[in-house]
């Protein structure tokens, strides 16, 4: 971007978060709705490639043709001095499978909620005559409210789109690659609803069902194998559910959902109570055919067969090298079938030849920049879009706090690393309610450390001294706090004592006066007002050591806080 960080007069960039296989991310603030969004933007050795471009302006077509709660919203697509770029809501939160590595299987009511959504949002896109072709997890924003939201439309295609490569007819991971996508056959919206039955045994069995040293092997386990029973692994997770994924994942496209709202339909009940008893779905009888007309023809004879000892020796042979002739056929039309998903999977680089794992490199506290590079030299993928970002006591702002899998771990090449990025250097936010303090000093010490913090201070009665601070909400005590960024605390202390001034004290000896509003546990002073200016004649009228003023005035209600006092006046 050429030193700018101002993108189209309008989008003034933040950070870097994040790279893709076309695009480079990036959180910015439009100036213009003063909001926060994410920008993609076409990498620039990719700017020329026409290939590229369209799946770039695919991915803005697809995203802007859908408006779902579901669904990431875009806001603007454009190009800025020869750099495409597309503007779309920014998602703070953790992806779907950063939250089943974290937690394992999801509960039953929660894996449900989230597959409605998702259901819900793939629907939309199927009316709209697009698939998405790459549902997976790692494409799935979890926020904080429990709502998700899909990402990724780059490689979504719409129904009699042109296929931008060959190798395109298998794009996505390979984990949720419906059986028919591996042998090369086009994408519909029954390998979208295969993919959400991965997705939805993954949350429930806490991870995925076929896995293997080499991907290629992945692909043909979902092709050949069955599919596994997630209450195998999870028997909290009811009969029905279960069959959802079963139908969800057949091999053969024609047995699962037609439809991704007739899935959301099936989804809405399976947790009811009705469905408690429901059988084990299984698809072992054959696939239905279509029914072909027989021929009615009635005069043709039937072809007289020779009996088997009436078979001469030339047609023994001649039938020997037939089935010999067709087994080779056989046999080298399945070597091509698996040559060709091994060289389209190559072609994409999922799977690549040689040793097959490494090491997780030591990237703790290096930069996304440096960490990029080693991790490259190791055949292994950064994730810098799914960035963690957090506060630490003693790593500077930008450095690796942590990456998973752990350092040292063995994985498979290609393996994608999720990292936690320090924030910055925070301190320990203080326990105010131990503290001893006024909620007046209170106050002064925040304003003074944490310049930005909005202070909040309410009253709760507990008896203890008045006005000092009892508890606070907002910021817990003991959390990493940045000096530097705007937050809410809210101070609970006890009410300050309130009275009414006593009238009578007008008049009443100084001394007298003092001890009365002393033992009122009010703080007192006194000040002697000047008769400097007066006559003799008006000075032998006054009276000398009586209250003859105060402030606040008698009768007036006052409140009795650290740092004010009830005024006695006398001459």
């Amino acid at each position: 971007m050429s030193g700018r960080n101002v993108i189209a007069n309008r989008y003034e960039v933040i950070e870097h978060i994040g790279k893709g296989g076309m695009a480079d991310v990036f959180k910015a603030i439009d100036t213009i709705l003063n909001r926060e969004v994410a920008i993609k933007i076409l990498r620039a050795d990719l700017s020329t490639d026409a290939v590229s471009i369209l799946r770039f302006e695919r991915e803005a077509q697809a995203a802007t043709a859908l408006s779902h709660p579901n669904i990431v919203e875009i806001y603007d697509v454009g190009d800025y001095k020869g750099h495409h770029f597309i503007v779309m809501e920014y998602l703070p939160g953790r992806t779907l499978k950063q939250v089943i590595r974290a937690r394992g299987p999801l509960l039953n009511e929660e894996a449900i909620d989230i597959m409605k959504q998702l259901t819900s949002a793939v629907a939309e896109a199927h009316s709209r005559n697009i698939i998405h072709r790459d549902i997976k997890p790692q494409n799935v924003i979890v926020k904080a409210d429990g709502s998700v939201k899909i990402l990724d439309f780059g490689i979504a295609m719409a129904k009699g789109s042109m296929q931008l490569t060959q190798a395109n007819n298998v794009m996505g991971s390979v984990h949720y690659l419906a059986p028919e996508l591996a042998k090369g056959e086009s994408a519909s919206p029954q390998s979208d609803i295969y993919a959400l039955g991965i997705v939805l045994y993954e949350m429930l069995a806490g991870d995925v069902p076929y896995k293997a040293d080499q991907a290629v092997q992945v692909a043909l386990k979902h092709m050949r194998e069955p599919f596994p029973r997630v209450r195998d692994i999870n028997p909290t997770v009811p009969q029905a559910v279960e069959n959802i994924i079963m139908r969800a994942t057949a091999k053969d496209p024609r047995r699962r959902y037609e439809s991704c709202v007739e899935m959301f339909r099936d989804l809405q009940t399976c947790l009811s109570p009705q469905r408690a008893n429901e059988k084990p779905l299984s698809f072992d009888e054959p696939a239905p055919k279509k029914t072909e007309k027989k021929e009615t023809r009635t005069s043709a004879k039937p072809v007289p067969q020779p009996k088997t000892d009436e078979i001469s020796r030339e047609e023994k042979e001649r039938r020997e090298k037939e089935k010999k002739r067709l087994r080779l056929m056989i046999g080298a039309a399945i070597a091509v079938v698996v040559i060709g998903v091994i060289a389209t999977l190559f072609m994409m680089g999922i799977i690549s030849f040689g040793p097959r794992t490494v090491l997780v490199p030591d990237i703790e506290g290096m930069t996304r920049e440096e960490a990029r590079i080693i991790c490259e030299e190791n055949d292994l993928t950064l994730d810098e879009v799914n960035v963690v970002y957090e506060l630490t006591e003693n790593m500077e702002n930008g450095r690796i706090i942590s990456v998973t899998p752990d350092i040292n771990t063995e994985v498979e090449k290609g393996t994608v690393l999720t990292i936690t990025v320090s924030s910055g250097i925070g301190e320990r936010m203080e326990n105010f309610g131990n503290m001893q303090m006024t909620v007046g000093k209170a106050q002064e010490y925040i304003a003074d450390k944490y310049p930005l913090l909005k202070v909040d201070i309410r009253e709760e009665d507990t008896g203890v001294s008045p006005g000092m601070v009892i508890r606070q909400e907002g910021i817990e005590p003991g959390t990493l706090y940045n000096p530097s960024a705007t937050g809410e605390l809210i101070l609970y202390y006890q009410p300050y004592l309130e009275v009414s001034i006593p009238e009578d004290i007008i008049g009443m000896p100084l001394s007298e006066a003092k001890t009365y509003l002393e033992n009122m546990n009010l703080r007192v002073d006194v000040r002697n007002r000047d008769t400097s200016g007066m006559s003799q004649s008006e000075i032998d009228e006054l009276q000398f050591g009586v209250v003859i003023a105060a402030e606040p005035s008698p009768g007036s209600t006052y409140v009795q806080r650290e740092n004010n006092y009830v005024v006695l006046y006398y001459y």
